[in-house]
């Protein structure tokens, strides 16, 4: 581990220099107290094709509605075939069904890991799978490219806030599920902010560039020529080292959960594995297709079995199953996952099981740090009608709120940052004024002293003897020990406030890492002493 890695991952352990009657005070804002978000990524899984909202969130207050305009697709509401009900807490307008295929979303929901953001859009949609997907890409609304229409937003954010790390080794985006790169991860000035490892084994990938060309040459013309070739050769030295800290991660990492065997699976999967093996990339990207359903999209009349039902099952599971993976090992409290697709279906079936190109469909954003529930009201169905070809028009939540949001509550960045990456020029607004802010869990959202033009954090850069991080700090259960130097085995005494020990052992490391349970221990502040190749060192940590 690099040590300036090293060194921001450990800038929460200045946190803790508390004494214990301050534990209370301490716990209402441990968690931002030093503003250090340095772990946090974003994992976007793009639903293509454009999913069916209304089969997927079925408005139960519309029910009768809703199965006029649907007789031979609708999921029915009783019956073992039935939609789950959400949640009997919900107000009438709020009251929704899941597709029956989503279980696992439900089972996240339970767990308020999960919120439904309802009718999600842009203002002028394009029904164009390719100028939508463009739209949304570039972070636009279909009224002009005021935001630019040869860069993404997520190019831009990642080129303004996290230009400390354009120099770094990794790449700061990672897409897997699709060959072509995401017009969305392109930046004005660099073009290289993410990397594609679709259809690559990526504990080969390194392997596998670095051997496909020679030396390059020494002697380059000072001519346009000159200048392209300078271009090339920087982007294969740059492919060589996001590719080897891309293998390097993989190698090192590790999955916890048993993964369905499907695309979906094996993309979160990798991810998982990537975040376990410590690469910072800060946004992933993953892809599961198929969600144009013209027709065939239920196998038979009252059917929900077929096309979109195997499609929504698969994504279930995988999801469900990559929080499981993250909280096994201890890393869920720094990732987001939201689905988006570039548009929704009509209200309305059409004559071959299918449905055809709608506007608005929900979003899902799921993870620990997410506050669980439904944001936003049920569609009105009756907006559906022959003079509108049947569409559902009211956009309750523009796109661009849902990632502005994170990318300031859960990331950080500036309203400078935000803007920069996608404004509303059609009414000129920020959408750091309308931040759907219930989406995270307050003790999650960063604070607004903590906003930052540029990722960085003073902590980051201070000079820091310690051989040793210990995260996550505060803890739970589970907390693990890193070192940045090659020792195999450490020694380790927990001691109480009053230096009473609580807790000792000697383990072996895995790549420098040990993990050692603490669910035993009370929600209190101790010092754990660590002991290895004859030096000693002491850390405070606080278990919640």
């Amino acid at each position: 581990m690099k040590r300036r890695n090293f060194i921001k991952l450990t800038s929460t352990v200045t946190a803790i220099g508390l004494l214990p009657f301050e534990l209370k005070s301490m716990l209402s804002a441990i968690d931002l107290a030093d503003c250090n978000i340095s772990n946090r990524k974003l994992i976007l899984i793009n639903l293509a094709g454009g999913n069916d909202g209304l089969n997927t969130v079925i408005p139960i207050n519309m029910y009768d509605t809703y199965s006029n305009l649907r007789p031979n697709l609708k999921v029915s509401n009783s019956g073992s075939n039935a939609y789950i009900s959400l949640d009997s807490s919900l107000g009438e307008q709020q009251s929704v069904g899941l597709h029956p295929a989503l279980t696992g979303f439900k089972s996240l929901y339970d767990k308020g890991w999960l919120r439904i953001l309802q009718s999600v859009g842009y203002p002028s949609h394009n029904k164009s799978h390719f100028a939508s997907t463009d739209i949304m890409s570039t972070g636009n609304d279909g009224n002009n490219w005021l935001n630019g229409n040869d860069s993404g937003w997520m190019g831009r954010f990642m080129e303004l806030y996290y230009e400390n790390e354009l120099k770094e080794k990794h790449p700061l985006g990672i897409q897997i599920g699709s060959n072509k790169t995401s017009l969305g991860f392109h930046g004005i000035e660099e073009h290289g902010l993410a990397i594609n490892i679709t259809g690559q084994d990526p504990s080969g990938f390194y392997t596998k560039l670095n051997g496909l060309g020679g030396n390059p040459p020494t002697n380059i013309p000072d001519s346009d020529f000159g200048t392209e070739l300078k271009y090339i050769i920087n982007t294969d030295v740059l492919s060589n080292q996001y590719s080897e800290a891309i293998s390097n991660a993989f190698n090192t990492g590790n999955n916890a959960a048993t993964y369905p065997d499907t695309d979906i699976s094996d993309q979160l999967k990798t991810v998982a594995r990537l975040i376990s093996g410590g690469l910072d990339s800060k946004i992933y990207m993953v892809r599961i297709g198929g969600f144009d359903t013209h027709n065939n999209q239920n196998q038979g009349t009252n059917d929900h079995l077929g096309k979109h039902n195997d499609l929504l099952s698969k994504l279930s599971a995988a999801v469900e199953t990559f929080f499981a993976d993250l909280e096994a090992q201890t890393l869920a409290d720094d990732i987001v996952g939201l689905t988006y697709s570039e548009f929704g279906r009509k209200a309305k079936e059409n004559g071959n099981l299918g449905t055809d190109h709608g506007e608005i469909a929900p979003m899902f954003v799921f993870g620990k740090p997410i506050n669980g529930g439904v944001s936003g009201n049920n569609v009105d169905l009756n907006e559906a009608t022959s003079s509108n070809n049947y569409q559902i028009k009211t956009v309750q939540y523009d796109y661009r709120q849902a990632f502005g949001t994170l990318l300031q509550n859960f990331l950080g960045a500036s309203d400078t940052v935000i803007d920069a990456a996608f404004f509303n020029y059609s009414i000129n607004q920020s959408f750091t004024d309308v931040k759907i802010n219930e989406i995270l869990k307050s003790s999650y959202s960063v604070a607004e002293n903590c906003y930052s033009d540029t990722y960085t954090n003073s902590d980051f850069d201070k000079q820091n003897n310690d051989t040793w991080l210990v995260y996550p700090n505060p803890f739970q259960n589970i907390f693990h020990i890193q070192s940045i130097e090659e020792i195999t085995s450490a020694q380790y005494k927990i001691y109480n406030s009053q230096t009473q020990l609580v807790l000792q052992g000697t383990q072996n490391s895995i790549n420098g890492k040990i993990s050692i349970d603490a669910s035993s221990l009370a929600s209190a502040i101790y010092f754990i002493q660590i002991y290895a190749d004859e030096k000693l060192e002491t850390h405070k940590i606080l278990k919640i």
